[in-house]
């Protein structure tokens, strides 16, 4: 039997996708600094023995826009950890009027994805760039963490954008309704959260990954954009 096919397509996504202005930082909000964001690459680089490569787990937007140059893929577990659409964001794929979701790693069973081997000449500038894309506010709603993943080739040692129950923005255990209604209709400068919900799935499925819950979420986002 033939795989069944996504529910959600690019024909739907471009009903959710309108132009939206940038409306820039928040008010009243802290942002890191460029301090900050070198202190938080030197405490990750502070527990990894000098001269050797790093990995990366990439569970979402990394693996179809890592943004940084890698040397070696492998299809990965996470023990402990499952994706969740848990960070509310007025900014990016959403906008104050319109809220959006972001996804995180936030704990759970598992969470299948792969991990990137980023080269040891480079690790220090590509967990620069890293940072200064995934955290904006403090206290950040996403935090970089070691945490150890399985491999075919046994486990390694990687580092994880993990959800901050402590940031500003951490939106707790929607349920699956509340994130599809969210998805269907939230759209910012870089694009809606039903874009994103597409191309996290679809790459998956290309790396033989299925992830029931997203696989679920898509099916729903489709039904109400569908619907709209």
């Amino acid at each position: 039997m033939p795989p069944k096919a996504m529910k959600l397509t690019a024909e739907l996504v471009k009903h959710v996708h309108r132009p939206v202005t940038d409306s820039g930082p928040q008010e009243g909000i802290t942002y890191l600094t460029e301090t900050d964001f070198d202190h938080i690459v030197a405490e990750l680089l502070a527990e990894h023995p000098d001269g050797q490569d790093l990995w990366l787990f990439a569970y979402g937007s990394l693996i179809w826009k890592p943004e940084v140059t890698h040397v070696e893929e492998r299809l990965a577990t996470a023990t402990g950890w499952q994706r969740s659409f848990c960070i509310s964001i007025k900014r990016w794929r959403g906008t104050p009027e319109v809220p959006g979701l972001m996804m995180a790693l936030d704990r759970g069973e598992e969470c299948q994805g792969v991990v990137l081997r980023l080269s040891a000449a480079t690790s220090a500038e590509s967990l620069g760039k890293l940072v200064r894309r995934e955290l904006s506010a403090k206290p950040p709603s996403q935090l970089f963490r070691w945490i150890t993943v399985d491999t075919d080739q046994g486990p390694v040692k990687a580092i994880a954008i993990v959800s901050n129950p402590e940031g500003r923005a951490y939106a707790g255990n929607l349920s699956i309704e509340q994130v599809a209604e969210t998805l269907s209709k939230a759209c910012g400068h870089w694009g809606s959260g039903a874009e994103y919900l597409l191309n996290t799935v679809t790459h998956l499925e290309a790396r033989g990954i299925r992830d029931a819950y997203l696989w679920r979420l898509q099916e729903l986002v489709a039904d109400r954009i569908a619907a709209l």
